[in-house]
């Protein structure tokens, strides 16, 4: 008897590196993953997670909220992507990216799309996303 397995779509499967990814964030408050991708998912462009900058402590600067001195997931991913400006990508977020990482993947170039699993305190990139053409969609984690 032959067993049937479910297989993850490609999304299901880079939400997933994403929360694996977070694990490594040595942020106190908020543990964030990135991943870029090709837009035929057959290529991980970059990765990212939130943390402080290399070479100094793995830990937040500040305990404020917002102000902690970490580098963000997508921050972290953009810096880490090679890919050239023109090369269409999407990109998988544990959160809903902040208004300023927003932008940052804007500039990066090339972003059709963006998932995200949970939503951030702030959901004001939706509407600069929107603007610019790069398609935002919540995808919940299967239980």
């Amino acid at each position: 008897m032959e067993v049937t397995r479910l297989r993850p779509s490609f999304p299901e499967l880079y939400m997933d590196l994403a929360h694996k990814l977070a694990e490594r964030s040595t942020c106190k408050r908020l543990n964030v993953g990135t991943v870029i991708t090709s837009v035929d998912f057959r290529k991980v462009l970059a990765v990212g997670y939130n943390g402080n900058a290399s070479g100094l402590p793995n830990e937040c600067d500040r305990d404020e909220a917002g102000n902690c001195g970490c580098l963000h997931s997508e921050e972290n991913a953009v810096i880490n992507c090679d890919s050239p400006r023109y090369i269409e990508k999407i990109v998988f977020v544990t959160h809903l990216p902040c208004v300023a990482c927003a932008k940052r993947l804007i500039n990066l170039g090339g972003v059709r799309k963006i998932y995200y699993a949970q939503d951030y305190r702030s959901r004001q990139s939706l509407e600069i996303l929107k603007q610019v053409g790069i398609e935002v969609e919540q995808l919940v984690p299967a239980i």
